[in-house]
């Protein structure tokens, strides 16, 4: 029997695609459109490479829905409970979601995230890399004309 891969914190992945999802959550305030960004605790607190900024994703587990998987990654590592959009868009192991927040929606984040910010879309694109995750946010910004 061949073993799951796992999750940071231990939990196994699913074994086919799509492999996880990513949330590119963004809101409309008084400076504009904004999106948001998680600092993951993995490398330190001044850590900047790859990984070290994302919008909220996170692996599927075994025979979790995508759906199901975008929603319960965005409560984890957020604390919010938006309605998501399925872009259709992304690579064919990782769904890409959109989610709008208000201006004062509170963000309570996991233990894998040490912060968060609202960016404008150019930070955004500069801080989450690998360049796939930035492809992600920019496809998604050109859907919605942010």
């Amino acid at each position: 029997m061949t073993e799951l891969a796992t999750t940071w914190d231990g939990l196994p992945i699913s074994p086919e695609a799509p492999f996880g999802a990513l949330i590119v959550v963004y809101r409309r305030g008084v400076a504009g459109v904004e999106l948001l960004v998680l600092h993951r605790t993995h490398n330190g607190p001044t850590y900047e490479g790859d990984w070290a900024w994302t919008p909220p994703s996170g692996a599927r587990l075994p025979n979790e829905p995508i759906d199901a998987c975008a929603r319960r990654e965005l409560l984890e590592e957020t604390g919010l409970t938006l309605p998501l959009q399925a872009t259709g868009q992304g690579l064919d192991s990782w769904a890409v979601y959109t989610a709008e927040a208000t201006p004062d929606s509170a963000i309570v984040l996991d233990a894998e995230h040490d912060r968060f910010e609202w960016v404008k879309l150019d930070v955004a694109l500069a801080r989450c890399l690998p360049e796939p995750v930035a492809q992600s946010i920019r496809t998604v910004a050109g859907l919605l004309r942010l």
